[in-house]
């Protein structure tokens, strides 16, 4: 008898110690793209590179096979889209790709957690808030046992509904955003805790709308008062009864409302979640007049002037205006026609201009029927946004080709008297040193590089011997008093005066269930 109480014992302890070992399963979802609305593009289901089930796991370094956080829990990977920024997405690809996220959930409910791995700029036609909207629809699905912990890019947006269907959020805290991986570690670790030290969902959710509304470019952290400003973030993530604290600059070139600064903190002590909360708000209002451009700007023909005149290379400009990387169409030609124009480069031996780049799928499809050294002649560009300047007639030789990148597909250097363009057969951002010696061109040897880019990334930034940012046209316009604006929440600064400050006082949002 007494042994089979000792056996019944052991058994009950065995039992509890599989319950206490027993990893959550936690599934990963999210859609990121910034979208403007004030580019006359638009972005289709095949603009977002998905990637579905385990494959998802090629997007966090943190998760890989036999890694710590890929080892406590099961992992449940269903659909992760990622678009390069572009114009705002059709209610047809959204849709889809919702559904197909929804879809994927029900098959492996329930869940103990979820990581929503977003941007939070996207715009979709006839709907105000898409990442409301989609969290709003992922819960009707995983139900509100489920913790949610939602990572951001701090250009994104962040809604009332967004904040409060999440249980933990965060974003970025760099820009350019080097930590971009630590942040969605961190986003999948607080979750982890969570889960694992049975805290479950924090209490309180504090969210302050700050009405400021400024570009990237205005906000680096590379600079003051964005240095600084952002500086306060982690120490603050650490007040006693803090989970997570962060700010979002919000995303300019969109004409919602829900666009403009933010911040949230969570945690579960009220009154360090409020007090938190409040001092990043008001640190981001005090410094407001203090953000200007991250590096010198000027005109096209001023940043020329000035290019021209540098005696180190490769000077870098930034064709601020239909920066794709921002949600410019990226086929704006209106500053090509104007370097064409220049009697500077119309000779071979002229200053060397490399242009990165200018879409041009017909000038591709007869180019890859040609040999390289060909002369080519044909129209390029503004075949979606063809407001500032029509298709240019680009001639010259073709100096290289190359097949089969994720985001041009193929790619043709033509040279043009002294300017090389990069040509593709659809729209690409140039961040890389490798981007442009793939095409046989030398970044560090050219006087003059010119990238549909506002700030430089750092690859970019660490090669330039001189840079300046053109303030040139596009759906990306730097010069936010030329959009615009009807539904944005008024006033905003800079484009409004204040009479008096705004209430910056602490919102508590109700927990997600």
């Amino acid at each position: 008898m007494k042994l089979k109480i000792l056996l019944l014992i052991s058994l009950f302890f065995i039992s509890s110690c599989v319950t206490v070992a027993k990893k959550p399963k936690i599934a990963i979802a999210g859609l990121a793209i910034e979208s403007s609305t004030f580019s006359p593009a638009f972005t289709n289901e095949d603009d977002f590179k998905s990637r579905i089930g385990e494959d998802v796991f090629s997007y966090y370094p943190f998760l890989q096979k036999d890694s710590i956080n890929r080892n406590r829990a099961n992992w449940i990977p269903t659909l992760r889209g990622h678009a390069l920024p572009g114009g705002i997405v059709t209610r047809e690809a959204y849709e889809s790709l919702v559904q197909k996220t929804l879809m994927m959930l029900k098959e492996n409910l329930p869940y103990d957690g979820l990581f929503f791995d977003i941007h939070g700029a996207m715009s979709v036609v006839g709907l105000d808030d898409p990442e409301g909207d989609f969290i709003k629809r992922i819960r009707e699905v995983i139900g509100y046992q489920t913790i949610i912990s939602t990572s951001m890019d701090l250009h994104g947006n962040v809604s009332f509904n967004l904040t409060k269907e999440t249980d933990l959020i965060t974003c970025y805290r760099m820009a350019p955003h080097e930590d971009a991986i630590e942040s969605k570690k961190r986003a999948v670790e607080n979750l982890l805790d969570r889960i694992e030290n049975g805290k479950g969902k924090p209490l309180y959710k504090a969210r302050i709308e700050i009405p400021i509304l400024l570009p990237g470019e205005k906000t680096s952290t590379r600079i003051e008062p964005g240095k600084s400003l952002y500086a306060k973030v982690e120490p603050t993530s650490n007040n006693e009864g803090v989970v997570d604290a962060a700010i979002w600059i919000g995303y300019a070139w969109a004409d919602e409302p829900r666009n403009h600064a933010v911040v949230v903190v969570t945690g579960d002590n009220k009154k360090s979640v409020n007090k938190s909360a409040e001092y990043l708000a008001k640190s981001f209002w005090e410094v407001r007049d203090q953000f200007d451009f991250v590096a010198p700007v000027g005109t096209l023909e001023e940043s020329l002037d000035l290019a021209l005149k540098s005696d180190t290379s490769p000077f870098i400009i930034s064709d601020m205006g239909d920066n794709p990387t921002a949600g410019g169409a990226g086929d704006v030609t209106w500053t090509l026609n104007e370097l064409l124009k220049r009697n500077e480069f119309k000779k071979s031996n002229g200053p060397s201009l490399i242009y990165a780049s200018i879409p041009g799928p017909k000038l591709i499809e007869k180019a890859v029927e040609l040999e390289i050294g060909s002369y080519i002649e044909e129209f390029v560009g503004a075949e979606v946004d063809n407001r500032y300047a029509p298709p240019v007639k680009l001639k010259g030789i073709i100096k290289s080709i190359k097949y089969g990148d994720k985001h041009a597909e193929t790619e043709v250097v033509v040279k043009s008297g002294s300017i090389s363009v990069i040509v593709t057969k659809k729209r690409k951002p140039y961040h890389y040193e490798k981007d442009f010696t793939d095409l046989g061109l030398n970044l560090r040897q050219s006087d003059i590089v010119m990238v549909k880019i506002g700030y430089l990334v750092p690859e970019l930034y660490n090669i330039n011997k001189g840079w300046i940012m053109a303030l040139t046209p596009g759906g990306v316009d730097q010069d936010l008093y030329r959009l615009e604006y009807t539904r944005i929440k008024r006033p905003m600064f800079p484009i409004d005066d204040f009479l008096k400050n705004p209430d910056l006082s602490s919102q508590l949002v109700p927990v997600s269930n």
